[in-house]
């Protein structure tokens, strides 16, 4: 697609456009009715033609405008993009030129007109923003392309809104505009009033997300020290959360930036159970998780996996907190306690511990319900969104690819381990026996070395605890068999992973060769954040 564009001061907006060809739309050429205009200049360093039509005094627009379509007749262009033109059009070149389009520092039609953001200010809105519409003889009153929204702060001024509405909205806005155009996905009806953008809501990946969250509270720092950091909180999330959770001990220190991320992860994973079940968390992995016939147990038995890197950890709960677990919990520092409750002679003993902050995330009964379908990441200059991971297979979905199928004991634990695998940093590999883990390899870059530290894990730091006769859980392939020799030396028996390697023989043919039970599950359970 090409563009005219037409300027009379600056034009940073046109500047934008040619900088990153929306949708490999290109400036042909742009017009200025003022000689000294900045953005011929502008125009100029980037190789694109430029042409000034200045209007003569007492000249008709009509008279006006035919010049400046005469000055256009030997450029290329598809589209007509304005930016501070200062005249009004009128059908004179809006009939013979393309789609014209212009973008007004308001959300239309709100303040329509000059003085816009002084008239915001004087208002009172609390937001304000950009509109890319297109050009009629009706003063910003065309149809409307896409709009762009910017708060409005309290002590804000009209320099204050004129940068944020132009760098957070009309640089954000007008290109999308130009790149929908180029993408042919754009239906214009001027008589009709309407514009259509083929695409513009489908799914659960619409074409344009618009977020919005309200700061609940600053934090003491970010990750570190030396990092500022905030929290902010969507009110309209209906599932337990950790943001929205209540804490009960109100004369404890607040929570962290790292306290909201673990224990976010951590409530996350004893989501994962029916059974009553406890997570304790470490820089967001599980240190060890078990579910168990009472809360009490699958707590000792998730502790035991890794007593010693739970300290200073973060407890989830999937159940009500009762005294003879909170007994447990307080036996050695932990940071945050989470669950779905608490009994009144839990809460004395946890309160006796002055530094362990105790969240409330609600109703028991409603607890493992998942409203939230995606989950995202901030990037610089963007944010990648994806589907949440909640597969969760169950017996009749596992693919048997060894001699040896596993025990109805060893299916539990696959299904089990499986749940928990999927919460722990890539490269990652489990080991489990019944519904306790027993070691886990977290964050390793190569495969065969999660194995080995797993077993380190279990040969070292597990209590009562160990890998002969466990499970192996990993979440993607072994592209070799040097992983499955290393789990059978640390007395692995079976093996639940996805399967899906160039090298999948050679490495059943390993688990075969030491009488390993394998399971395929058919879907990775990647965790890189």
């Amino acid at each position: 697609m090409k563009i005219a564009g037409m300027a009379s001061n600056r034009g940073r907006n046109l500047r934008t456009i040619a900088d990153r060809a929306p949708g490999g739309a290109e400036l042909s050429v742009v017009v200025a009715n003022d000689a000294d205009a900045p953005v011929l200049d502008a125009m100029a360093k980037r190789g694109v033609a430029t042409e000034v039509v200045e209007r003569d005094n007492g000249e008709e627009r009509a008279s006006h405008e035919e010049r400046v379509l005469d000055a256009l007749a030997g450029y290329d262009f598809d589209l007509v993009c304005l930016d501070g033109y200062m005249r009004v059009l009128t059908d004179t070149f809006l009939d013979a030129a393309p789609t014209t389009l212009n973008v007004h520092p308001s959300l239309l039609p709100s303040f329509a007109g000059t003085n816009a953001h002084e008239r915001v200010l004087d208002a009172g809105v609390r937001q304000t923003g950009c509109t890319v519409h297109v050009v009629t003889e009706e003063v910003d009153g065309g149809p409307i392309v896409t709009q762009e929204a910017v708060p409005v702060y309290e002590g804000d001024d009209v320099a204050d809104l004129t940068e944020r509405v132009l760098y957070e909205a009309e640089f954000a806005a007008y290109p999308r505009a130009v790149k929908w155009f180029a993408e042919d996905r754009v239906t214009v009806d001027v008589d009709a009033h309407e514009v259509h953008v083929d695409g513009d809501g489908d799914g659960r990946f619409p074409a344009r997300r618009t977020t919005s969250e309200d700061r609940v509270r600053e934090l003491r720092y970010g990750e570190n020290p030396h990092q500022d950091a905030a929290l902010y909180a969507d009110t309209t999330c209906e599932e337990a959360n950790v943001v929205a959770a209540d804490q009960l001990n109100e004369g404890a220190k607040r929570l962290s930036y790292n306290n909201y991320n673990d224990a976010d992860g951590a409530l996350n994973l004893v989501k994962e159970f029916d059974e009553p079940a406890a997570a304790v968390i470490k820089h967001t992995n599980p240190a060890g998780c078990a579910t168990a016939d009472t809360l009490a147990d699958a707590y000792a038995d998730a502790l035991s996996t890794d007593a010693k890197s739970a300290f200073g950890g973060i407890v989830a709960l999937n159940r009500e907190c009762d005294a003879e677990t909170a007994e447990l919990i307080v036996d050695s520092f932990k940071e945050v306690v989470v669950a779905p409750g608490y009994a009144d002679d839990a809460l004395e003993v946890l309160f006796e511990k002055d530094n362990l902050r105790v969240l409330d995330v609600g109703d028991e009964e409603t607890f493992g319900e998942r409203s939230e379908m995606l989950t995202e990441k901030p990037i610089v200059g963007g944010r990648l969104v994806q589907e949440r991971d909640l597969q969760a297979p169950e017996r009749d979905d596992l693919e048997v690819v060894t001699e040896r199928a596993p025990t109805d004991e060893e299916v539990e634990t696959m299904l089990f381990a499986w749940c928990v695998m999927k919460h722990v940093k890539s490269n990652g590999i489990l080991f489990a026996t019944g519904t306790e883990t027993v070691g886990v390899g977290m964050g390793q870059v190569s495969r065969v070395d999660a194995v080995t530290l797993a077993a380190m894990k279990a040969e070292k730091d597990a209590e009562g605890k160990s890998a002969e006769g466990a499970v192996m859980a990993s979440d993607a392939f072994f592209p070799f068999p040097d992983a499955i020799e290393e789990a059978a030396d640390a007395g692995i028996e079976a093996v639940i992973q996805p399967g899906g390697s160039v090298n999948d023989d050679d490495v059943i043919a390993a688990a075969n060769e030491h009488d390993m039970a394998m399971v395929f599950t058919g879907d990775r359970a990647f965790r890189h954040d």
